[in-house]
């Protein structure tokens, strides 16, 4: 396997993983952004992997190289020219880099064999699994499942002072900057409906959202018949991790199972998209189509970026995201190519920049 963005939250899970069945994996490939240079020293030190190396550049090459599975664990829209490098060289791509499938949509899918990519996000991996238990023709609808983040609960006039420390509390999980904060804007549910659509071919209308703040059911299918089968396990990333690099084999003890003896209350609310307008802007931006989703995450890199600056309030970071998709003259329809998405990319950053600058 190939390994891209080793020194992050998947990376590191995932060579975790290795080490507990080196009957199992073998590692062939380390990139990593490099933000951790030491650690990915001691990784390269440690796997002796044929290539290895920091950059995107590096990642693209790694992409390429013979292997089984390539598993991108990026974050961001860098992710994307890896992302396709993989798929070209056909090898199974484990997709941890959701902007990758969400900016390069038509591109992606385009370049993906039927089975190629192995959603990594729990909630897809959920999805995935949970699809076994029908056929395609009798799936109703999917139910992605979000915590609600650290400010589940408030309403909008709540939210003007909270600060970058309190929006990376998050409930459950330990991740990066960027991720955590889009999980308490919610615009990680908004790339993940988008992602949903792209991955399983189900339509915008049947995609809904629902919170559920203990984060035991990663998510559900809902069947023709009424039946909902859903994908229960500990709020961890061990399961779809391991599924992502053995799929469709499961890898015994990846994960410690749910104690069933404990006494335990699951709750589950609705969306509330007045304080949370992310998914359902999202949606406007998935619907849309064309180079609409790659400004989404555009915007939102640069915006949550200068909040953790303190040049943007909490609230702004979805308000500059809508302004941005609202001056995009979208490009759909036709041959859209990875230039043209990267065009999109940079003219939805340079927007951004600017707005944030008036809101001064």
């Amino acid at each position: 396997m190939v390994i891209l963005g080793s020194t992050g939250s998947i990376g590191t899970q995932a060579l975790d993983l290795v080490r507990a069945n080196p009957d199992r994996f073998r590692v062939v490939g380390l990139t990593a952004g490099g933000a951790d240079p030491d650690l990915f020293a001691e990784q390269v030190a440690e796997f002796a992997p044929a290539v290895s190396g920091l950059g995107e550049e590096a990642s693209v090459e790694a992409a390429a190289h013979p292997c089984d599975v390539v598993l991108n664990g990026i974050t961001g829209a860098v992710g994307l020219r890896p992302t396709l490098a993989a798929l070209e060289a056909g090898t199974t791509l484990a997709l941890a880099n959701k902007e990758s499938l969400i900016i390069g949509g038509p591109l992606v899918r385009d370049a993906a064999a039927p089975g190629q990519i192995v959603p990594v996000d729990s909630e897809h991996s959920a999805i995935a699994q949970s699809l076994r238990a029908g056929s395609a023709g009798e799936v109703r609808r999917l139910v992605l499942t979000a915590s609600g983040g650290p400010f589940r609960g408030r309403i909008r006039a709540e939210l003007d002072d909270v600060t970058p420390a309190e929006a990376l509390a998050h409930p459950n999980f330990a991740m990066g900057s960027v991720i955590t904060t889009n999980s308490a804007t919610l615009v990680n549910k908004g790339l993940e409906v988008i992602e949903a659509h792209l991955l399983f071919d189900v339509p915008f209308e049947r995609i809904d959202v629902v919170v559920h703040p203990q984060q035991y059911i990663h998510s559900m299918v809902e069947f023709s018949d009424g039946a909902v089968v859903a994908q229960l396990g500990l709020p961890t990333m061990l399961v779809p991790i391991s599924l992502g690099l053995g799929w469709p084999d499961r890898v015994p003890d990846a994960e410690t199972p749910i104690d069933w003896t404990k006494a335990a209350d699951w709750r589950f609310e609705p969306l509330d998209d007045d304080a949370f307008p992310a998914v359902r802007l999202a949606r406007r931006a998935g619907e849309a189509g064309g180079t609409a989703p790659a400004v989404y995450n555009a915007a939102n890199e640069v915006c949550v970026a200068a909040f953790h600056e303190g040049r943007l309030r909490f609230p702004q970071i979805v308000d500059v995201i809508a302004d941005v998709l609202a001056g995009h003259d979208v490009r759909s329809g036709g041959h859209l190519t990875v230039d043209d998405v990267l065009a999109a990319d940079t003219w939805a950053r340079e927007a951004a920049v600017r707005l944030i600058e008036g809101t001064r």
